[in-house]
């Protein structure tokens, strides 16, 4: 690393701590005002009005998405474009239990990082806020609509009880089915009616047989969301709700018609009608860059963090940063923010994920995300051996 280089990195974390106390501030509030997906207004107009002071134009609402927002810092040199990913809604009654309170400071202390830096060094900073992680996330209607077809890198860190190299994540589909029958008297005239019901569990019976074939990537899991309203009148009307997931895209679709196909089964046996929807939105598999995963690990160790402590990535739910990733190189580390192994959506780490230690692995997290997005501004080498691995696993060299 070069003096100057040097120089620029101390810059960045000086930056960093000193905006670090609005960062907690903000970190805080939203913490104390949790919203669901596509409801995050105060959390979205802290960040935008946040970014708008440091100088970022920020556009709000994208794609018509209330919650949603980019904001830009275009240096008058050429050079690569970084995004940096914002999340920030909160789970139903626990809160921020995922610590998106801290997944978007992160991002905006990076960007607060390297904006003093960016009419030195060229290129674009991107901050996107991209609500409904949780359900019907943002990162899918951007990546559908071309919003990172442009950017050399997306970047963005996960609170978490250990640090980890960014991994993979499952591909997934939430299917809904429904069933509707004809309602009778359980006890008095039950050859009038046609079960809904009986249709959802043969349904559930099909899933569990299509289990014995399915590769061990695969996770097919689902409630019955509506059952009926007595036990004496034969359910005219029933409904089940499943997620269905596998490491590829490609299979998850095959197993998502073959799911689709036990459910088209059980009405044919039931004489029921079946309506198949999805309920959220489908989620892509994450495809990690290595070569950028390996900037961040480095930046990360070079803040501080032994190897050692490093664990490698082993992502097993489902993200929307998927369907950017295969738009776009990107990576999805995890910083270590709690000392005990709380379980991500409990109680546990939510109360923890607000605490002063918390804030201290925010601060790390976001400048290990402001360096790496540095190295990718500067380091011409490291931009190339991102692009081309992007290029081969996405299929794209010739």
């Amino acid at each position: 690393m070069n003096e100057q280089t040097v120089s620029y990195k101390s810059r960045i974390r000086a930056t960093i701590d000193d905006y670090a106390p609005e960062l907690r501030e903000i970190a805080s509030y939203i913490a104390a005002h949790p919203e669901l997906g596509h409801e995050e207004r105060l959390a979205a107009s802290r960040l935008a009005d946040a970014l708008e002071r440091l100088g970022f134009a920020v556009t709000r609402g994208t794609l018509g998405l209330e919650t949603a927002f980019v904001a830009e810092y275009r240096s008058a040199k050429p050079g690569p474009t970084v995004a940096l990913l914002a999340e920030y809604d909160a789970l139903p009654e626990i809160g921020h239990a995922c610590g998106h309170h801290l997944i978007c400071t992160m991002a905006l202390g990076a960007a607060a990082g390297l904006r003093p830096l960016l009419d030195e060094t060229g290129g674009v900073i991107r901050v996107y806020g991209t609500p409904a992680e949780e359900t019907k996330g943002a990162k899918v209607d951007m990546a559908a609509a071309g919003l990172f077809d442009d950017v050399d890198a997306a970047l963005m860190a996960h609170p978490y009880h250990s640090f980890e190299r960014s991994g993979s994540s499952l591909a997934m589909d939430a299917l809904q089915y429904e069933f509707h029958g004809r309602a009778a008297h359980a006890a008095a005239n039950p050859e009038d009616g046609i079960n809904a019901l009986d249709a959802v569990i043969q349904l559930f019976n099909g899933v569990g047989a299509l289990r014995q074939q399915t590769r061990s990537d695969a996770r097919i899991h689902g409630i019955v969301s509506h059952g009926g309203l007595a036990p004496n009148v034969i359910p005219d009307y029933a409904a089940a709700r499943f997620y269905v997931r596998a490491k590829s895209r490609a299979y998850t679709d095959e197993l998502a018609r073959k799911v689709n196909a036990c459910a088209e089964a059980a009405a044919l046996a039931t004489g029921s009608r079946l309506v198949v929807s999805n309920y959220e939105y489908s989620y892509d598999e994450l495809r990690t860059n290595e070569a950028l995963s390996d900037a961040f690990i480095a930046n990360l160790i070079e803040g501080g963090v032994s190897a050692g402590e490093i664990a490698s990535g082993h992502d097993n739910g489902s993200l929307d940063l998927g369907n950017v990733s295969l738009r776009c190189p990107a990576v999805h580390g995890y910083v270590k923010v709690v000392d005990a192994p709380y379980a991500l959506h409990s109680i546990e780490f939510r109360d923890a994920a607000q605490l002063p230690r918390a804030y201290d692995g925010m601060v790390l997290g976001a400048k290990t995300l402001a360096l790496t997005a540095f190295d990718v501004l500067t380091d011409g080498e490291l931009l190339s051996r991102i692009r081309a691995e992007f290029d081969t696993v996405s299929g794209r060299s010739m």
